[in-house]
């Protein structure tokens, strides 16, 4: 079954329903499975004894960026590495101005913790190297392996870290009990691969439709379905008062995002891409990211929120303008 559409400059366009149909099943999945796998993948952290920050920071980030993984695999392999490119800055995006700026709203978050200190340099780094990797239009595998190279250089720094402040872990997500933590690992991670490919596949179809490109989609619809299990996490850890893990999570998801997605594509399938469509969200996510920056007293207040909200329907406003 197919549907008529209006295209955006006056012509008309096919929407195939099996690309709703696969945008919607890949959604649901990415939802399911990571709240799966955060869930398992952080009880088997805390049977490792390994601190909530530290866990925030990796297991829970890697968990929930794992749409964006496959998705930059998946859609750098079809021949479309934009959409990846789109996913990640959007993502980011929604990570910090829409997630955190709704938690913000709801009430001030306590931000403590020697991880941020460490993540949150390193998150507004990444906002500042793409920008400058980005300026000529076109991500090369030497870009992405310098992406590649800060990230395992950061990845290097958390796990120094994690062995050498290794305690008992207080209550943070998920059961204790390894063998159930293995099942749900097992079972997320499996709903995230198919979320990977039935997203890409019906945000290619719907982009096709209404005449969009593929990074304004992945900086839109699939960011946000891919910022699902970010969502969960923020939402779970602050109604359980674990305000340390909420952050963690964004700002090691938006690390993953920045610099193993985006050079997970480029090393596959270098791409260019107008430097105009991207510096928007690019610029707006080092807004975002700086305005969460913690005070002394080490509380981000609800005014920040509101900011943060407004400078996300500021994106979207200038994404689907541009």
């Amino acid at each position: 079954m197919r549907i008529n559409v209006s295209e955006p400059r006056g012509g008309v366009g096919t929407l195939d329903v099996t690309s709703i149909l696969s945008l919607l099943g890949g959604l649901i999945c990415a939802g399911l499975g990571g709240e799966l796998f955060v869930r398992g993948t952080v009880g088997l952290a805390r049977a490792a004894r390994i601190s909530p920050g530290i866990v925030a920071a990796t297991v829970a980030a890697f968990a929930t960026s794992s749409p964006e993984v496959t998705i930059a695999v998946s859609s750098a392999l079809d021949g479309v590495p934009q959409i990846s490119l789109g996913d990640a800055l959007g993502s980011n995006l929604v990570n910090v101005a829409l997630i955190l700026g709704l938690a913000l709203v709801i009430a001030p978050v306590r931000a403590q913790g020697g991880s941020l200190k460490r993540d949150l340099p390193v998150a507004l780094l990444v906002q500042v190297v793409l920008l400058v990797l980005l300026f000529d239009g076109r991500l090369s595998r030497i870009d992405a392996g310098l992406l590649l190279a800060v990230f395992l250089a950061w990845l290097f720094a958390v796990v120094h870290e994690a062995r050498s402040q290794r305690s008992a872990a207080t209550e943070v997500l998920g059961e204790p009990r390894p063998s159930r933590a293995f099942l749900e690992s097992g079972a997320g991670l499996a709903l995230l691969i198919s979320a990977g490919k039935l997203i890409v596949l019906g945000a290619t179809g719907i982009a096709t439709a209404f005449g969009l490109s593929e990074f304004v989609i992945g900086a839109t619809i699939v960011a946000i379905g891919t910022s699902v299990p970010e969502m969960a996490t923020v939402l779970i850890s602050r109604w359980k008062g674990h305000d340390e893990v909420g952050l963690g999570t964004v700002l090691g998801s938006n690390i993953f995002n920045g610099l193993l997605v985006v050079g997970i594509a480029a090393a596959i399938a270098p791409y260019e891409v107008g430097f105009r469509e991207v510096a928007t969200a690019l610029v707006i996510g080092l807004a975002a990211v700086a305005l969460i920056y913690p005070p002394r007293s080490g509380i981000i207040d609800r005014w920040r929120g509101g900011l943060l909200l407004a400078l996300y329907a500021v994106y979207v406003l200038a994404v689907l303008q541009a």
